[in-house]
């Protein structure tokens, strides 16, 4: 298992999907990383985008509802595990903690990774899944602050009154 993170949310207006991206948390190598799409719902985009703002409303949103209940419990969301890709569709397993039972679920990614980020459990996907399922990513190379500094004070110092002229 590798963990990830959720390197970004792209929400789109229906009918089109929106993207949860994830990313593996290890370092870039060479400014080289791979990312997993997954394509989900409008209503799971919005209940994402709650989980990551962490917004609150006054009345519970079915997540928080959820979560609410295994705290009675005596139980939370221990981590989750992004287990399969079959298609376009991937599949997940939430994993809960009571005590020191470890209690599995089935569940669909979005609402997996929903709770996850509501109770910052790690997120992990299955080396064979990452590997069916994922695609190269470049980073940019970050600016240089000093390097940029060094450019702006060059570009004072050479700066003239008469640039400022038409």
């Amino acid at each position: 298992m590798i963990p990830v993170r959720i390197q970004t949310l792209i929400v789109t207006a229906a009918p089109a999907p929106s993207i949860i991206v994830l990313q593996p948390v290890e370092e870039t190598q060479n400014g080289k990383s791979r990312v997993v799409p997954i394509w989900i719902g409008a209503a799971e985009a919005a209940q994402m985008g709650v989980a990551l703002e962490k917004a609150r409303f006054t009345r519970p949103m079915t997540h928080d509802l959820f979560l609410d209940a295994l705290t009675n419990l005596d139980a939370r969301v221990d981590h989750v595990v992004i287990n399969d890709v079959k298609g376009p569709t991937f599949f997940a397993r939430l994993a809960l903690r009571q005590g020191g039972r470890l209690i599995e679920l089935d569940a669909r990614p979005s609402d997996a990774l929903s709770l996850a980020v509501r109770q910052e459990a790690p997120i992990y996907i299955e080396d064979n899944v990452l590997e069916r399922a994922s695609f190269p990513y470049l980073f940019k190379k970050a600016p240089d602050e000093e390097e940029e500094l060094e450019e702006f004070r060059t570009f004072l110092e050479e700066l003239a009154p008469e640039d400022f002229q038409e």
